[in-house]
This record gives structure tokens, C-alpha cells and sequence, in this order.
């Protein structure tokens, strides 16, 4: 009971719910369009079961992830996947969802829902794992994950516009975002078995090299971004 109140723990919790939702936008725009054919007053409906069938998936993708970065090497490749989704979140790209099929059946819509969460929740899981890794609260990282997905639900289902209008208004928001997926990879693959014999155990190589890969998500994100109007 004493690691759910130290500052570690809610910390942890915050970077699971800004993951979930600086990586749920799209994620809600598929709930949104996955019920737009549906009647209205099943619309409530879809989106709570769609979005809770999503989660449960989720948090079933999430326990694999974190069993599996237990093994060498896996949290290098974990915390190199985090870098390459840090550096895309930075980077605008087009609507990718306009031909997604909506259906007029709530059991159709809830079906669309789960599937596309599901082929698009990688980054997702592969964020929220890392995180709950590198919190340093052994045997409570899935009460972890899960409380952070559920906190998460209500502000992705019913504050998402507002959301996506905030990170429109404050950019910083979505950089913050990218930095701290580089901060999880640094301090995640600094955890890795296959390496932690050759490196020193101190807390300040956590740091740095969390740091390190925060800088280098930003600066790599910030270059494409700025190349991205000239390409197109």
C-alpha cells in the first residue's frame, strides 16, 4: 500500500495518462467515426462499449509487453521503437482516416472500434509498458497501468476535442509529449540485462541518459517537421 503513495508511483501515473492521450487522439477520432452512422441514441453506447472492449484489449497487449521486456535486448529495441514514436508525434502528418467504415449496427461500430484500436495501439502499449518498467515499483506495475488507462478514458472519450484544441493552441504540449517518450527510451534501455553488467548502477545514468534521448527526440522531430512543408 506504502509504493501506491510515494511521489515515484503518481509520477508514473501522469506519464501514463499523457502518453494515452497525446498518443489517443487518433484513437478517438476512430471512435468518433466508427459510430457516425449510428443511431443517436446508440451512439452513447458504442462509444462506451467500443472503448471499453479497446481498453481491455489494451491492457492485455500491455501485460505481454512488459513480460516480454524482460528479456535481454528486448528494452533496447523497446526503447528504440519509444525514440522513432517521439520523433513521429512531433512530425504532421495527413488525415489518414477518412475511409474508415462506419457501421449503422451497434455490434458493427463496437467491432470497428476494437480492431482499429488494436492495429493502431502499438505505440500505445509499447509507451505505457516502458513506462510502467522504468517506475520502479515491482509487482505494481499493472495496477499502475492499469489506473492510468482508466484515468485516461474519460479525458480521451469526452475531453478529447478539448485536447486536441490545447495541443493545437500550446505546441509545447505535444514537444513535451515527444520528450518524454525519449525520456522512458534513455532510462529504459539503460535497464536492459543485456547491458547492465557493463554499466556503472547510479540513478544520475538513469538521468542522463533519459535526457540525452529527450534532446535528441526533440531536435531529430523538430528538423523533419521543419523539412515537412518543403517535401510536400
Amino acid at each position: 500500500m506504502e509504493a501506491f503513495l510515494t511521489p515515484e508511483f503518481w509520477l508514473a501515473v501522469g506519464q501514463i495518462i499523457m502518453i494515452d492521450i497525446l498518443l489517443g487522439g487518433d484513437n478517438a477520432i476512430v471512435i468518433a467515426l466508427a459510430c457516425r452512422n449510428l443511431p443517436p441514441e446508440l451512439r452513447r453506447k458504442g462509444i462506451l462499449w467500443g472503448t471499453a472492449g479497446a481498453i481491455v484489449l489494451r491492457v492485455i497487449l500491455i501485460f505481454f509487453a512488459m513480460s516480454l521486456l524482460a528479456l535481454p535486448y528486448l528494452k533496447l529495441v523497446g526503447a528504440a521503437l519509444l525514440i522513432w514514436i517521439g520523433i513521429k508525434l512531433l512530425v504532421p502528418e495527413d488525415d489518414e482516416h477518412g475511409d474508415l467504415q462506419a457501421s449503422d449496427k451497434l455490434l458493427g461500430a463496437i467491432k470497428t472500434i476494437i480492431v482499429a484500436d488494436f492495429v493502431m495501439s502499438v505505440d500505445n502499449v509499447i509507451g505505457i509498458a516502458g513506462a510502467a518498467q522504468t517506475a520502479g515499483h515491482e509487482g505494481h506495475q499493472m495496477p499502475l497501468v492499469i489506473f492510468g488507462l482508466l484515468v485516461s478514458i474519460p479525458i480521451i472519450v469526452w475531453g478529447s476535442s478539448v485536447v486536441l484544441k490545447l495541443m493545437d493552441r500550446f505546441p509545447v504540449i505535444i514537444v513535451a509529449g515527444g520528450a518524454l517518450l525519449g525520456w522512458i527510451a534513455g532510462t529504459l534501455a539503460v535497464g536492459d540485462p543485456a547491458i547492465q553488467g557493463y554499466l556503472p548502477q547510479a540513478e544520475s545514468l538513469r538521468y542522463l541518459a533519459g535526457g540525452l534521448c529527450a534532446l535528441l527526440v526533440v531536435a531529430v522531430g523538430k528538423a523533419l517537421a521543419a523539412r515537412a512543408p518543403q517535401a510536400s
